[in-house]
């Protein structure tokens, strides 16, 4: 995979390439870039998709020694990422499950072009209910981090309702995608430090203080949520796409925090219509 050199280290990507409307696809914590496959798949050639795996925990390229990463600087750091890119403003940025392109968009509003929060932490649920709150205190727990990823090791216990990724979708996440997640939380020490410090680092405003400074981003954006979530709450879409001067929301079905696993297709048509709805140039949305 190629990368970019950010200012915490290296940022390995995947990227479709060609001269379609560019799209950043941001994952969460404990995951990678994986977790956009199928919509990737259900967009096609149309669109050029990069997909980043920022340093979460389950990253594989290495930091630079010393790093510390906040939930403030890893939005940053998509800044960087896009800056690295030379991505423009008709570049459309997606993030799923994290907080972080919503503290992006409120600190440098011109980076992002177009923006759309899908199922994403907001206002006052920060750490996020249920896996959330629970990967917080782990990492609050000296060892507690590398015990949830061994025991995620563990198959059955990751089908435990109301624990982990079982809470986060409405049907079960695929084994291979969870192995390739926590093998760096298992195997890599300093993956683990830089999990531990991210979440440590979060403070419970400053999710609040994004959603102020969303009010002044007058841009395109797009709100999806599930409508079964029960990590992020759907009532804090509704209030997204309200205080978001050019916001829409769309609510999908039989579907949680992780809709790109949960309805890729559904989250592709709702990225699709968007676009051609904020962008002359972009595929039509029946395309």
């Amino acid at each position: 995979m190629p990368q970019v050199e950010a200012g915490a280290g290296s940022i390995a990507y995947e990227d479709a390439g060609g001269d379609g409307v560019p799209l950043v696809l941001l994952h969460g914590p404990a995951q990678d870039g994986t977790v956009w496959r199928h919509v990737t798949d259900e967009l096609g050639a149309g669109f050029r998709c990069v997909v980043p795996t920022l340093p979460y925990g389950s990253h594989r390229a290495p930091l630079r020694p010393g790093t510390v990463l906040t939930p403030r600087t890893m939005a940053l750091v998509i800044g960087e990422f896009a800056d690295a890119l030379k991505l423009g403003d008709e570049t459309v940025f997606v993030e799923n499950d994290g907080g972080r392109l919503q503290q992006l968009a409120a600190e440098r509003p011109e980076r992002v072009g177009r923006l759309v929060i899908a199922g994403c932490e907001a206002f006052d649920n920060y750490p996020p209910r249920a896996g959330g709150k629970m990967m917080a205190a782990a990492a609050r727990i000296p060892g507690g981090i590398a015990a949830m990823a061994h025991g995620l090791a563990f198959r059955p216990a990751r089908r435990i309702p109301g624990t982990g990724y079982a809470v986060m979708a409405h049907k079960p996440v695929a084994h291979d995608l969870i192995d390739r997640w926590i093998e760096p939380l298992r195997k890599d020490p300093a993956a683990r430090r830089v999990l531990v410090h991210y979440l440590r680092a979060a403070r419970p405003s400053e999710m609040m203080e994004a959603a102020e400074g969303l009010r002044a981003y007058d841009r395109p954006a797009l709100v999806v949520w599930g409508r079964q979530d029960r990590m992020m709450p759907p009532e804090h879409g509704r209030r997204l796409a309200e205080l978001l001067p050019q916001g829409r929301l769309v609510e999908l079905d039989d579907c949680r925090t992780l809709i790109p696993l949960d309805r890729p297709e559904g989250l592709a048509a709702a990225i699709r219509d968007f676009v051609a709805r904020t962008s002359p140039e972009a595929p039509s949305a029946t395309a």
